[in-house]
């Protein structure tokens, strides 16, 4: 029998429990794409599972990677080839609105390639990463870079989290959840301090 799932992950236990892996990175990969897909969600409930046996948590680990820096390069590629003009006109079927992608854009070109790395831990912004990286012209190794860099923390941190506290990572990810715009906030100052060091350093060069 499988282990239940809490409350919020419970509607993914048929899911999970006929397809496992395959549901894993399916779920992950449309999401980081653009999909509304509950890809998140899917990591923990995976990871709850194997902390009870029913799966293996590097297989977990490995798979969610993968199709997490799948999905972004997916993304990438339609940023890429498409830009803007594609995204405004199907980005609305899948959440992405021109004001929300506007925004995104804004907050992705201000910051530059590092922010892709935070991004993954962004509602919205993880799943519009790899267009925005796209259609504003990044090059592929860099993004691809920051990218896996931002899939491995992320698998990493919430895989590990759902195996160690089974049950109870509801409360964890919640409790998590609640200081995140601090972390955000924390990050961009850095971001912004290493852009004015990077400033400075030109003037004195100059």
């Amino acid at each position: 029998m499988p282990p239940p799932l809490p409350g919020p992950l419970d509607h993914l236990a048929p899911l999970l429990g006929h397809y496992g892996y395959l549901a894993v990175g399916a779920v992950v990969l449309v999401e980081d794409f653009g999909v509304p897909a509950p890809g998140e969600t899917m990591l923990l409930a995976a990871g709850v599972y194997a902390g009870a046996g029913r799966l293996n948590i590097v297989a977990v680990a490995v798979i969610a990677f993968a199709a997490a820096v799948a999905g972004d390069n997916i993304g990438y590629l339609i940023g890429r080839s498409g830009g803007r003009a594609f995204v405004h006109r199907w980005g609305r079927y899948v959440l992405l609105t021109p004001k929300r992608f506007e925004a995104a854009e804004a907050f992705f070109t201000r910051h530059g390639g590092k922010i892709v790395t935070v991004a993954r831990f962004v509602e919205g912004l993880r799943q519009a990463n790899g267009i925005i990286a796209g259609t504003t012209g990044m090059r592929w190794r860099r993004f691809l870079a920051f990218n896996a860099l931002g899939a491995a923390l992320w698998v990493g941190l919430w895989t590990t989290l759902a195996y160690l506290t089974g049950s109870h990572i509801t409360a964890v990810y919640d409790e998590i959840r609640r200081y995140e715009p601090y972390v955000l906030l924390a990050a961009a100052l850095v971001v912004a301090g290493f852009a004015v060091r990077h400033l400075v350093r030109r003037r004195r060069e100059r």
